[in-house]
């Protein structure tokens, strides 16, 4: 009868906010599984959500995760050190103009910021927020737990969520604001050789001038060029190796687990989290058509035009935006192969997405001061 009691104390002590988070954790799990979605955190997101929501569960052990790895921002720097050596930054080397398409793809971040002051929230909500447009799910964790924001959980839902969604999200975006002449456009790959000692000097280089320009960054690009420098040192290869699968692998899915924790129904279920989910699309949207305006704007003076597509991958959501402008590419001439001009410039995206945090939260701390 205890039990039973129990049991019925704990359903009608089940509110309505629970069953949504609950329904959403699920959904999470259902995109992860039957979509592919970004599984290998999606999955542990959705678990944890549905985790953290049942009635009279403290969830002490996800609250810990949470303490450790996300409060401390613990985490998204390991993470970067696996991202780092998965990426090869040869074709950015091979062609360094590439560069500028990273940062033109960076627009988002600052029109949502705009943005999210105009609809009323704090400066310090507002420059999380705004971080979703980096299209790098660690700089988004790492931003919103630097400023403690209310609304950690849904930025990071809306992140990732956008991420997984750039095939669908891009290409209108894209359409919209090229011709099909300009989609045309062959850009021929002719690689310049480059040496083991300049990808050795690289990510030295870029983390010395990002902690010049931007030393807000210089944590974040300095773990993902520490994670490149091991993929390229050429004496560490079991190192690289466990990099990029053992230690990217086992953060991502705890990484997972403990992002569930902010996503309680509380502090998750508000009218923010819908508006901040459309700020979010508003930054992807607003970063694709920088990179593309770039392009075009550079073809009004360049020799050798560049196909504006390539502007779009200037994104960080790394490789999925360079396979997005390849396949268009291909479907508008089937011999015009994109893919390693708009790996460059995803790459690219990357290093200037961390940059673009790291001058956020310079900003904001300028004008809290």
């Amino acid at each position: 009868m205890e039990d039973f009691l129990r049991l019925f104390e704990n359903v009608l002590n089940f509110s309505w906010q629970q069953g949504a988070m609950i329904l959403i954790g699920a959904m999470l799990i259902l995109c992860a599984i039957k979509w592919k979605m970004e599984p290998s955190l999606l999955l542990p997101m959705g678990f944890g959500a549905i985790l953290v929501n049942l009635p009279f569960v403290s969830a002490e052990a996800v609250h810990t995760l949470y303490e450790v790895g996300i409060a401390t921002e613990l985490f998204p720097l390991l993470l970067f050190i696996g991202i780092g050596a998965m990426i090869d930054f040869g074709p950015l080397l091979s062609n360094p103009k590439l560069l500028l398409f990273g940062a033109a793809a960076q627009l988002g971040i600052f029109i949502t910021l705009m943005l999210a002051r105009l609809v009323g929230f704090e400066l310090n909500d507002a420059a999380a927020i705004a971080i979703i447009g980096a299209a790098d799910g660690p700089t988004s964790i790492y931003v919103a737990e630097y400023f403690d924001s209310q609304y950690t959980g849904a930025i990071i839902v809306a992140a990732y969520s956008y991420m997984a969604l750039v095939p669908i999200i891009q290409p209108p975006v894209i359409r919209l604001i090229t011709t099909s002449k300009e989609r045309r456009i062959r850009m021929p790959y002719k690689p310049a050789s480059v040496s083991r000692t300049t990808r050795i000097l690289f990510p030295i280089a870029v983390t010395i001038i990002a902690g010049a320009v931007a030393p807000k960054s210089a944590e974040l690009i300095g773990f993902l060029m520490f994670g490149n420098l091991i993929r390229e040192c050429g004496v560490l290869k079991s190192l690289s190796e466990s990099a990029q699968n053992v230690l990217a692998n086992l953060i991502t899915l705890v990484l997972g687990i403990a992002v569930a924790f902010s996503m309680r129904a509380e502090s998750f279920v508000k009218v923010e989290t819908l508006v901040i989910i459309g700020l979010g699309l508003i930054a992807f949207v607003f970063d694709t058509m920088g990179g593309v305006l770039f392009a075009k704007l550079m073809n009004l003076f360049a020799k050798n035009k560049v196909n504006p597509m390539i502007g779009a991958a200037g994104i960080s959501a790394f490789p999925m935006s360079s396979r997005v402008v390849h396949k268009m590419g291909l479907s508008e001439d089937p011999y015009n192969y994109l893919l390693m001009h708009a790996a460059g410039a995803n790459v690219s995206g990357q290093i200037a997405s961390v940059i673009a945090g790291g001058l956020v939260i310079s900003l904001v701390e300028n004008l809290l001061a």
